[in-house]
């Protein structure tokens, strides 16, 4: 007898748009949990949609984290992809992953606190600004997993979450179900991953990773997210110095 065709259900795993981090009068930082996406935030985002429109994707599970960010960008790609009639479902165990404070890491621990999630693989205790570990980060990121597979009614997902979570789930898929985080994903504003979850934990397919519709082959991009923000940060903390 032939093996039966595989049975696998089609998540497109999103980053929030782009927002600004740094209030551009003062150059304080602006809580994560407050802010909003910015105009090339909004363009991006819009973009998506009209992507997810000119394939004829049609979603029957959107998912968010709750942050503005998230729920900003999913509105606007749903809006765009002629889907504006699904509700985003709000996951909590998908916000990003929590930092501390900035102001109590001292100066010869900067860098390794803003970059240290980029080495490959990433160790568990590993904190991220201070704040919350990899391994609390992968508790909560990989339950959401289970929770995902465990429900049968959808077939393809929109997940609009972060950078941080999106690393964690990408490294879980492509290692064959592991739990690890592997450093090395680049998440652009508003890029899209297609990914494939099959019927065992084991098995996922990683179709496309990291496409922004605006700068589908990121030729202006050298630097990650956290490098840029360790930037800006260097800079308003020598304002305050």
């Amino acid at each position: 007898m032939l093996p039966r065709s595989p049975n696998r259900r089609r998540i497109y795993l999103m980053r929030h748009g782009a927002v600004t981090y740094f209030d551009g009068a003062t150059g304080r930082p602006v809580l994560p949990e407050q802010v909003q996406l910015n105009a090339e935030g909004v363009a991006q985002a819009c973009a998506a949609g009209q992507a997810f429109a000119s394939a004829n994707v049609r979603f029957d599970r959107v998912i968010v984290s709750g942050l503005p960010r998230t729920v900003q960008t999913a509105d606007l790609v749903l809006k765009h992809a002629g889907l504006s009639q699904l509700q985003a479902q709000v996951w909590p165990e998908w916000q990003e992953i929590r930092g501390g404070r900035l102001g109590e890491i001292a100066d010869a621990d900067l860098i390794a606190a803003f970059t240290g999630l980029q080495r490959s693989p990433v160790a568990e205790q590993q904190r991220f600004l201070n704040g919350e570990s990899v391994g609390e980060l992968l508790d909560r990121v990989l339950g959401g997993v289970a929770r995902l597979r465990a429900d049968p009614d959808w077939d393809c997902a929109l997940l609009v979450l972060h950078g941080v979570v999106n690393a964690a789930l990408l490294s879980h898929a492509v290692s064959g179900g592991q739990r690890l985080m592997l450093g090395s994903w680049v998440q652009s504003p508003a890029c899209i991953n297609v990914l494939d979850m099959g019927e065992g934990p084991a098995d996922w397919l990683l179709r496309v990773s990291n496409f922004a519709p605006l700068h589908p082959l990121h030729a202006d991009e050298r630097s990650t997210t956290m490098e840029a923000l360790f930037a800006q940060y260097l800079r308003y903390r020598q304002q305050r110095a």
